[in-house]
């Protein structure tokens, strides 16, 4: 038979299988500081085990420390100006340490005029993030589309690893975010708890371009 005691223990070890079973680190740690917190009041107030007791408390201890480090990191997230606007398009979901993590995965660049970005039916090896300047999408020899500051170049491809559908070239000068592909991959294999956030965004992109290359050759 089941005392009250024994069913908060219960209570205490469904949480640690929940935490093993939550998809991100944030959800695990709340998950194993809830059951921390169960057995900690088992232990006060049905049981007297002042072992379990000095053990929750230390659990409770380093999951505050965390929580702490977590919201320091959020509120010490710097961008510069290309950096906020390129976190505002498409990484607004992320939070902000997360966000930072993931420009930094990638360099600020400058290109000229005729430089070819993406080439249609190769392999796409970084991808960009255009902040100023313009580059024209082609495919089979015909201009289907018009990359302008604020677009993302290659997000297609990024997880898929399939060849480039289009090829993109720079009109003019321009400056632009670039990260190598096998980099953010790597990144988001590491990062699973931000994967679905930046596929979201990835496919909105793609989404938006399609629209505007068909409206692009309904007009031609």
């Amino acid at each position: 038979m089941f005392t009250t005691g024994n069913l908060v223990l219960q209570l205490g070890y469904a949480l640690l299988i929940a935490a093993i079973l939550a998809q991100t680190p944030r959800r695990i740690r709340l998950f194993v500081a809830a059951s921390g917190a169960v057995l900690l009041l088992r232990a006060l107030f049905l049981v007297s085990d002042y072992a379990t007791i000095g053990w929750m408390v230390v659990l409770l201890g380093a999951w505050l420390v965390l929580l702490w480090s977590d919201r320091a990191n959020e509120a010490q997230g710097r961008f510069t100006e290309e950096e906020e606007a390129m976190r505002s398009a498409f990484l607004g979901a992320l939070p902000r340490s997360a966000a930072r993590q993931f420009i930094d995965q990638g360099l600020w660049l400058r290109g000229d005029a005729g430089e070819v970005l993406t080439r249609e039916g190769a392999p796409v090896p970084n991808l960009y993030y255009l902040v100023s300047g313009e580059a024209r999408v082609t495919s089979k020899g015909r201009q289907v589309g018009v990359c302008r500051a604020g677009d993302l170049i290659g997000e297609a491809t990024i997880l898929s690893g399939e060849s480039a559908t289009a090829t993109v070239t720079l009109n003019a000068p321009a400056s632009f975010w670039c990260a190598s592909n096998a980099t953010l991959r790597l990144f988001l294999a590491d990062h699973d708890d931000l994967r679905v956030a930046i596929e979201r965004s990835f496919a909105g992109a793609v989404r938006d371009k399609l629209r505007a290359a068909n409206q692009t050759i309904a007009d031609a």
